[in-house]
């Protein structure tokens, strides 16, 4: 998932390349909460964007030493094992 104001960006930092392509992120436009009712509920979870990461830290399911930053912006992911 990623922040509304983040899909279809490219940010580069150093050898990263990081695409938020739309054949990946785009799917149902809902809120934050519902986000994170989704968060919850999955195995895999790969976020992109300050509004999402920041409610994922707030709500204890993102440690916040798990969060990158490229060009400023976070990312993090989940994996439930």
């Amino acid at each position: 998932m990623c922040d509304t104001d983040m899909l279809g960006k490219t940010l580069k930092e150093g050898k990263i390349v990081f695409r938020i392509q739309e054949k990946f992120y785009k799917g149902s436009l809902v809120s934050l909460e519902e986000a994170i009712d989704l968060i919850q509920q999955s195995t895999i979870v790969n976020m992109v964007g300050r509004k999402i990461v920041k409610r994922a830290i707030k709500k204890g399911l993102v440690h916040p030493d798990a969060v990158i930053e490229i060009e400023g912006v976070p990312h993090a992911q989940i994996v439930k094992l």
